[in-house]
């Protein structure tokens, strides 16, 4: 049996902490009140007895009550409810013990796990984690309603970041970067001019991103078209420069070569900036910027050469990586990288195929970049073409007062995910049932999505200049409420979802692929759409359904449903949940296929969205890859590559990663043990349950969690 505590924690279950607690309440009455050793016996057989997966510590206590009463230890009941009573003050004044010590010891796996772009090692890094879980206490106890509470530890939902609640700030963004160049902003009290050059450019870009992320909790996007009109002013001032200097003394060809040629250095050391910048800057929140470059060749832009240039330039040097410590090329995390497929570079003749089977060839080795599809993103969004935030969700489509539409410095509120196959293990079958918890746990999560909105109303600009005077998102005054940004579809918030296959299998039997089950599926996703339409209408935030939240996510629903309902094939017994409406990893499906069925999905999945497909050996599949591209454009909105291929970021070594004697991964060529740092084929038959693979060899050995 497994005893839930209150914050949510999962531990086994202690007959003895249960006669400890009796006994010690024994200590308050009279002998003649107090229970015998036999009669503690036999309430600790009475919970024993109902043979429950899965008991809430209160669920416990409320019984050993009941108990006591049934005995007629009446005195003693109330010395035991005093004793709970005094134990709940006790824990209600500090709850945060034991995870902040376990962490500055480096032994609270939970926490050090919980985010992979934070190293929970360093001391900034702490500081921050420290501060979150102190954030998670409060919100558990005082600012969550306790119905929400109880429902996140529970698994119903997932009230994502609660580390950050107790803070006025929010998820996501999309820096109006261009605002913040060509009018100037301010940082640390310091007035920053528009830039002369594209170099300054690059530089103050990245400063900007810095500040932003030390003020907001999730990813940010920038749009690096806003770069070429100051690659043209470098352009501009070198021919300028050069021509007073050089006139008559040499021929107006060879001006230009000059140009040409600082032009290229200025165009490399800008993008080098941009790069190392990221990579090495540490924000408050103890990690480097989680920040996304969206790259568009929008056929308006009037600086389109230089975007294509600057493009062009980011993908060759994404292509050759960063080093790390030992100088080995490694691929680096940030920024991620979205490239646009239009109708000029979607490898159908176009005048920049080129920069697309660049991006490919980026792609075979760095995973990096994803792709949009300009064509169905236009017939998603009415005819615009927008950059995911950093978190992949999408806005909506909003127009300003002159009826323009907007979609930088616009932000999302916050993110709450509900648990689809928990509802159909209840429902078990029945569809009536399944849509009536449905229209409940819907409720329960409209309920947790208006507390991030209601913690947010109110918040002044001061609370973060650089978001809210100075251009990021808006310029508003000092000390002006953001209220008017939360409202009437200027910021989005999101409802995420967790297990489309899974709940498909257990209330039809079959996958979301098979007719039948397609059907239940996409009859699920419409209500949850509709859902949050209902929502928007009532009350002019803009609710949107996100498919795509944290992938972390996945195992912990699984996690607690195992616990509680025990294994259930192709569902529990996996480990993990299916992340939103995506196909499950065993079955077999081919990429086009695959990609042409979800788009499906994406579709309706508005909020958030993205497909994968694994290709192997992708560094000798790069025709195959190029077809898949093609087939992006015309089919589906969003998607990406993964490897099916061995490979050591350490190194860079492509081959067969193998098991040392130890029974851990290993790079036969630089000995790197540390599985985050690679890539490893799924051999044989793949994921087996839990932590545990079939790698091809003589045995099945249990690993750490790997990320395949």
């Amino acid at each position: 049996m497994k005893i839930i505590k209150r914050d949510g924690r999962i531990v086994e279950y202690d007959p003895e902490k249960i006669r400890i607690a009796i006994k010690k309440a024994n200590n308050d009455v009279s002998a003649c009140d107090a229970a015998s050793d036999s009669e503690i016996d036999k309430i600790i057989e009475y919970i024993e007895g109902l043979k429950k997966k899965r008991l809430l510590v209160e669920d416990i206590q409320d019984i050993i009550e009941k108990q006591l009463v049934e005995l007629n230890k009446y005195e003693l009941s109330k010395a035991y409810m005093l004793y709970r009573y005094e134990r709940e003050l006790i824990r209600r004044a500090n709850t945060t013990d034991e995870s902040i010590l376990t962490l500055i010891k480096n032994s609270n796996k939970e926490l050090m796990e919980e985010n992979s772009n934070k190293n929970a090692i360093v001391a900034s890094t702490q500081r921050d984690l420290i501060a979150g879980e102190v954030s998670k206490d409060l919100t558990k106890r005082i600012l969550l309603p306790e119905k929400i509470s109880k429902a996140h530890n529970e698994g119903i939902l997932h009230f994502h970041d609660a580390d950050y609640f107790l803070q006025p700030i929010f998820n996501c963004c999309l820096i109006n970067i261009s605002d913040m160049l060509d009018n100037g902003t301010v940082m640390n009290g310091k007035m920053i001019e528009s830039p002369k050059s594209f170099q300054v450019a690059c530089t103050v870009m990245t400063q900007i991103i810095a500040a932003v992320a030390s003020s907001q909790y999730g990813g940010q996007s920038v749009n690096i078209k806003h770069l070429g009109k100051y690659l043209k002013r470098s352009e501009d001032k070198f021919r300028k420069n050069l021509t007073e200097k050089y006139k008559g003394k040499i021929t107006k060809k060879e001006i230009e070569e000059l140009v040409g040629d600082r032009l290229k250095e200025e165009l490399a050391s800008g993008v080098q900036t941009i790069q190392y910048q990221i990579n090495t800057l540490m924000t408050t929140n103890g990690q480097s910027p989680f920040v996304t470059i969206f790259m568009h060749l929008d056929k308006d832009d009037e600086y389109l050469e230089y975007t294509a240039m600057i493009i062009e330039e980011i993908i060759n040097q994404r292509y050759m990586g960063i080093k790390n410590e030992k100088g080995v090329y490694i691929t680096p995390a940030f920024p991620k990288l979205v490239y646009v497929l239009d109708e000029f570079n979607s490898l159908n003749g176009g005048e920049y195929d080129y920069l697309t089977r660049l991006a490919v060839k980026c792609s075979s080795k760095r995973l990096y970049p994803d792709y949009i599809s300009a064509k169905k993103m236009r017939e998603n969004y009415e005819g615009n073409v927008f950059s995911p935030m950093g978190c992949r969700s999408f806005l909506a489509p909003w127009k300003d007062k002159d009826g323009n539409y907007k979609f930088e410095g616009r932000f999302n509120q916050g993110v709450v995910s509900i648990n689809l196959p928990q509802i159909a293990i209840l429902a078990n079958q029945n569809e009536e049932k399944f849509f009536s918890l449905l229209e409940e746990r819907l409720d329960l999560c409209y309920e947790a999505l208006m507390c991030r909105h209601y913690a947010l109303l109110g918040t002044l600009s001061n609370v973060s200049p650089v978001h809210w005077q100075y251009g990021a998102i808006a310029r508003l005054e000092k000390n002006e409420p953001i209220d008017k940004l939360l409202k009437n579809g200027y910021s989005s918030i999101s409802l995420g979802y967790i297990g489309i296959y899974e709940m498909t299998k257990l209330m039809t039997g079959v996958s979301h692929t098979e007719p039948v089950g397609k059907e239940f599926a996409l009859k699920v996703m419409k209500t949850l759409r509709d859902k949050c339409s209902l929502w928007k209408k009532e009350t002019g935030i803009g609710f949107a359904l996100y498919g795509t939240p944290a992938e972390s996510l996945c195992y912990r629903f699984a996690r607690i449903d195992k616990e509680k309902f025990g294994d259930i094939k192709d569902v529990t017994d996996k480990g993990y949940y299916t992340n939103s409406y995506h196909i499950d990893v065993r079955e077999e499906i081919d990429a086009f296929k695959k990609l042409k069925f979800e788009s499906e999905f994406q579709k309706i999945s508005s909020g958030g969205a993205i497909s994968y497909v694994e290709i192997p050996n992708m560094q000798n599949n790069l025709e195959a890859m190029e077809e898949l591209v093609k087939f992006i454009y015309d089919n589906i909105q969003y998607a990406e590559f993964n490897t099916k291929s061995d490979y050591c970021h350490v190194c860079g070594f492509d081959g067969e990663i193998i098991i040392n004697d130890n029974m851990e991964w290993e790079c036969p060529n630089c000995h790197n043990k540390d599985h985050s740092k690679m890539n490893v084929t799924r051999r044989t038959c793949g994921y087996l349950g839990e932590n545990f693979w079939n790698v091809g060899k003589t045995k099945e050995i249990k690993s750490r969690v790997l990320h395949l």
